[in-house]
């Protein structure tokens, strides 16, 4: 069973949690997740927590291929008007702020956030490791290469999910030693990975368990769904529950979603099937 302490509230993973997305970005890649102002971000907020999202993951930049890079003082910009008032808003909610920015991880922890979620593993930043160890909130750990920018190019592996679990272990060396004590991986689906190798990770993701570290899987609306299907994000849902099931199945603690209510659901019905109430 994992724990994770959050600012002083341990979070128990005893069974799987759900991470809402709250994009306060203009060109995030589903424009369903997009708020157009701060009351309707507290609004999306409220509805996903009572839907049955412990964790909200407050993001200010776009990471999706191609994506316009931001600097610290430009993503702070746009959280800094609404973080605090949403850790006000929701105080029994564990508040994740999505960014590979140091400076930004250490203002919104500063502001109420409880959780680093970090695309690139620390590998952006160099000073991030080292402050989130100083901050003592759980980190997520996400396998990536290169930049947003740059990532659709740097496709090529030896064997994927060897050189993942390379990458893990020498990430969560790199974290102990910056003082972090509370690790969530995450394969990083869609990130220099192709539609095969998403499904390839997806399909051996349970190999993982292996590093001893709680699961984030993180596929909802992505192109893995969409691109398969021939349809879009927007009508992606179905195919975002079908494989949060399958991650389920193969291990995952934390499920980063869009739609918390399906997620829910899905929880629900894998928790029944193997014999526990939800």
């Amino acid at each position: 069973m994992y724990t994770l302490n959050c600012r002083g509230r341990l979070l128990n993973l005893s069974k799987p949690v759900i991470m809402g997305i709250l994009n306060l970005t203009p060109d995030s890649f589903f424009s369903g997740s997009r708020v157009a102002d701060e009351k309707q971000l507290i609004s999306r907020a409220a509805e996903m927590i009572s839907e049955g999202a412990e964790i909200l993951d407050i993001g200010g930049q776009s990471t999706r291929p191609g994506s316009e890079f931001l600097s610290a003082a430009e993503e702070w910009e746009r959280l800094a008007p609404v973080l605090e008032k949403i850790c006000t808003a929701f105080p029994e909610t564990i508040i994740s702020i999505d960014t590979f920015h140091h400076e930004v991880a250490m203002r919104a922890v500063s502001a109420g956030a409880g959780m680093v979620n970090d695309i690139s593993g620390g590998q952006l930043d160099p000073a991030m490791l080292v402050t989130v160890g100083a901050l003592n909130v759980p980190y997520v750990c996400m396998h990536s290469r290169g930049t947003p920018q740059t990532m659709t190019g740097l496709t090529s592996y030896n064997d994927l999910v060897p050189d993942v679990t390379d990458y893990f272990i020498e990430r969560i060396a790199a974290c102990r030693a910056a003082g972090i004590k509370d690790i969530i991986l995450d394969p990083g689906f869609g990130f220099a990975k192709t539609t095969k190798q998403n499904f390839d990770l997806l399909r051996q993701m349970d190999s993982f368990q292996i590093l001893g570290f709680p699961l984030l899987l993180g596929i909802s609306r992505k192109g893995m769904i969409w691109k398969t299907l021939n349809s879009s994000p927007d009508q992606a849902l179905n195919g975002t529950t079908v494989l949060n099931t399958i991650g389920l199945c193969k291990g995952a603690s934390l499920l980063r979603v869009h739609d918390v209510a399906p997620a829910r659901e899905a929880i629900q019905l894998w928790e029944t099937l193997n014999g526990n109430a939800y």
